[in-house]
């Protein structure tokens, strides 16, 4: 496939180009095999109806509408590029990944389509549904075996529409033995129950359904510095005032001792070995992390702390107290630490 014109353009020039005037399509990119890889495994299942996929601002299915929007940042290398440079990471980028969301998307695909949500097994199995969105903030039970675990976050828990879509996820994996991996738990009489009704939808096609049209979702009719501006802004929104007595504590070396060095220069320094430690233990994204350290490291500098040269102690109680501020944000929607 022959790149665009735009492919080579420097981060600043490209940022001012619509999305929409880029010329994207998932035909022809590598995620069409991945694309009919969903719907290879629909049909192994006999099941008829295959989503139609879109090109979107992000992962979503339009309430009402049976189909799937892929983020437009995949379909091309330079794209994702630009994505991993401002966001730091690219949601959906590796196959194993790509398949696990679109999975999710497909059961809410499924559940316009077949209008679950009106069926009273299903609410009494997930709970009711609503017209509201999934809450950006829940307080998840880790440990919980009410839930399928699919995607990160325990993101089942979030609500009843997300506990189906990930519950079907789990079902349509291919060669997982879903009645081994959640033996004894509350959560496989709802993967029994999905089992159950999409072997009831075998070869049937959808009920007569809205037809998407693109104006209705013309989310891409932006620039890409709009669309990273607003992205930045929804990532941003929970950042709280730091606690300068928090980090008085962790970096309490006076500034006139020889041989101390900045806590701001130490943060920078080990930024990226702190960084991918506590995305790997928090599941938090990447983007929030990387703002955190450098709020910190900024107000390290507006206080002049300092360290000793050398404390082997330093990396675990730095570690610590960030994962603590994250795993905050998890629960709360808050970078906050009780006093």
């Amino acid at each position: 496939m022959d790149s665009p014109d735009w492919s080579s353009l420097a981060d600043d020039e490209l940022l001012e180009k619509k999305i929409s005037q880029l010329g994207l399509k998932l035909d022809g990119t590598i995620l069409q095999p991945l694309i009919q890889q969903l719907y290879d495994e629909l049909s192994q299942k006999g099941l008829a109806f295959h989503p139609p996929c879109h090109i979107g601002d992000e992962w979503f299915v339009p309430v009402g509408i049976p189909a799937i929007f892929v983020p437009f940042f995949l379909t091309h290398d330079r794209l994702r590029q630009l994505e991993r440079k401002i966001i730091l990471e690219v949601e959906g980028e590796t196959p194993e990944w790509f398949m696990k969301l679109i999975r999710h998307e497909a059961a809410h695909a499924y559940a316009f389509a077949y209008q679950f949500v009106r069926k009273r097994k299903w609410q009494h199995t997930f709970g009711k549904s609503s017209s509201e969105e999934t809450p950006s903030f829940y307080r998840p039970r880790p440990h919980s075996h009410g839930f399928v675990v699919h995607l990160d976050d325990w993101y089942a828990q979030s609500h009843p529409d997300e506990d189906f879509a990930e519950t079907f996820a789990v079902w349509l994996t291919p060669g997982l033995d879903w009645r081994a991996r959640y033996k004894d738990w509350r959560a496989l009489q709802k993967l029994e129950y999905v089992d159950e009704l999409m072997r009831s939808l075998a070869g049937k096609p959808p009920l007569p359904m809205p037809e998407y049209r693109v104006a209705d979702y013309d989310c891409l009719n932006v620039k890409l510095k709009t669309y990273y501006a607003r992205k930045r802004k929804e990532y941003e929104h929970s950042f709280p005032d730091f606690y300068d007595n928090d980090l008085r504590q962790l970096f309490d070396a006076g500034a006139d001792v020889e041989g101390n060095v900045k806590a701001s220069a130490y943060l920078r320094r080990h930024r990226r070995e702190l960084e991918n430690a506590v995305c790997q233990w928090t599941n938090e994204n990447k983007y929030r992390v990387n703002k955190l350290l450098t709020r910190l490291i900024d107000r390290c500098d507006q206080l002049n702390l300092q360290i000793k040269a050398y404390d082997p102690k330093q990396n675990l109680q730095v570690s610590a107290y960030i994962t603590t501020l994250v795993m905050n944000h998890l629960f709360t929607g808050k970078f906050k630490r009780r006093k």
